[in-house]
């Protein structure tokens, strides 16, 4: 598993940290997940990584102020939103956070392959 892509999954729900890793891997890239935002700012101080799906709902540091934090850090890396929040406010408001996209969680596994297509840099190879 060299050269593949590094995406993290931010996400508190282990069940689905753990599918949406599968599928990751499945679509040819290394899954980091992480169950908060301030596992994944310790994760980038350690790791590089191409891409961040980031839940907005979770304990400790939700998905805005992770956002502001890896804004504050100077942190360029794409960042999808996943939520199941269905709120244009709060589309509005990840969007002036700088990220690349918004998907909500149940349209997640349907378009998973055009995000990363989308927001890596280059090819895949998926496994399956």
């Amino acid at each position: 598993m060299g050269d593949l892509y590094k995406v993290a999954i931010v996400d508190d729900d282990p069940r689905l940290r753990k599918l949406i890793a599968e599928e990751m891997i499945d679509e040819g890239v290394n899954a980091f997940p992480c169950e908060t935002g301030l596992k994944l700012l310790q994760l980038l101080e350690r790791e590089s990584v191409d891409l961040i799906f980031l839940d907005l709902m979770m304990p400790e540091m939700d998905g805005f102020a992770c956002l502001k934090e890896l804004k504050d850090r100077s942190i360029t890396v794409p960042v999808i939103v996943v939520t199941a929040l269905n709120d244009e406010t709060k589309r509005l408001q990840a969007n002036d956070l700088g990220v690349v996209d918004y998907i909500l969680k149940p349209d997640l596994f349907e378009h998973l392959p055009e995000l990363l297509d989308q927001h890596l840099p280059g090819p895949r190879v998926p496994r399956k």
